[in-house]
């Protein structure tokens, strides 16, 4: 009888897998070959669920992004105040740093490799839209350019984080952000 695969799923399992293989090795230094290798499936495998190194890496893009998101809503619940929203977000943002600076790293490598490509790519832009619209309704900001903004300073702090020796105060960080936030929408 033969084997009934959720290709949708064992395709996600391959994305996410994928990550740590990038990370560790890059995305210009590593090919769909010592991906395939490093995911124990054939190359073949590989490009039947992703015809090039760049498509697969713009789907990771896209199910990371979900998956941040999916994570940090399950986790986060719904406080009463924006800035216990701000605060649960930069816990949770302190809490998975070493993924998202890793993340960070990667998509600036990516882009150095591919910069024709990203300026037009859709998976960069739908995912930088959809974080930014859920960080928009998780804040209850009525304004997306705050959710922008809110996510623009995150990013910040990651490359700070990546660059600098000493450990950033998220929690100094939300009540900051906070502090201006409120005063900014009064």
């Amino acid at each position: 009888m033969p084997k009934i695969v959720d290709h949708d799923q064992y395709r996600k399992e391959l994305l996410l897998k994928s990550f740590d293989l990038f990370a560790e090795r890059g995305y210009g230094s590593i090919t769909m070959r010592q991906l395939a290798q490093g995911l124990g499936v054939s190359t073949g495998t590989l490009y039947h669920y992703f015809p090039s190194k760049q498509a697969l890496f713009l789907q990771l893009v896209e199910e990371l992004d979900r998956q941040d998101l999916l994570n940090f809503l399950a986790e986060a619940g719904n406080p009463p105040t924006l800035t216990e929203r701000i605060e649960t977000m930069f816990n949770f943002v302190a809490k998975n740093e070493d993924n998202f600076c890793k993340q960070v790293l990667l998509w600036v490598e990516f882009y150095q490799q591919e910069k024709a490509e990203l300026s037009r790519n859709k998976a960069f832009h739908s995912s930088w839209d959809k974080t930014t619209q859920a960080i928009a309704d998780y804040l209850q900001v009525p304004d997306k350019a705050i959710a922008d903004f809110v996510l623009n300073y995150l990013y910040g702090l990651l490359m700070r984080g990546i660059f600098e020796t000493e450990t950033i105060s998220y929690p100094e960080q939300a009540t900051l952000l906070s502090k201006i936030l409120v005063a900014y929408l009064k």
